[in-house]
């Protein structure tokens, strides 16, 4: 009996140090989320932005293609242009909250729509 027990204890000292590691490692992981930040509202709007170009592209290519008239162009460039100013004035307190954001697409959908029917209207140059 007593040599059943001697090869036990290797093995539970084995498991307790490997416990151990595992808790050590847990709590290391948590110290360090811990230390980092909270996400803040920022001023960078990525998607935003590269949505402002696709539309400005989607506008260019209706004049040379020719299904915008240079009006329709000016509109809609002016669309985009209030689009900007209010990206500026949202982003000019340091930061651009959900709600400036959300307003800020339901801008571009609506100058999206604007793009698309304009473009669409069978009205040639």
């Amino acid at each position: 009996m007593q040599l059943r027990g001697n090869i036990l204890k290797p093995m539970e000292n084995m498991m307790n140090f490997r416990n151990s590691m595992i808790v050590l490692s847990l709590a290391a992981t948590s110290a360090a989320f811990a230390q980092t930040t909270p996400a803040e509202p920022s001023t960078a709007t990525p998607r935003i932005d590269k949505r402002e170009a696709q539309q400005e592209q989607r506008i260019t290519q209706g004049t040379t293609s020719g299904s915008l008239t240079e009006r329709e162009a000016a509109r809609l460039n002016a669309g985009q242009t209030r689009v900007d100013n209010a990206q500026a004035k949202a982003s000019a307190d340091g930061q651009v909250t959900r709600k400036e954001r959300a307003r800020l697409t339901k801008m571009q959908n609506k100058q999206h729509r604007h793009i698309a029917h304009q473009k669409h209207d069978k009205q040639k140059m």
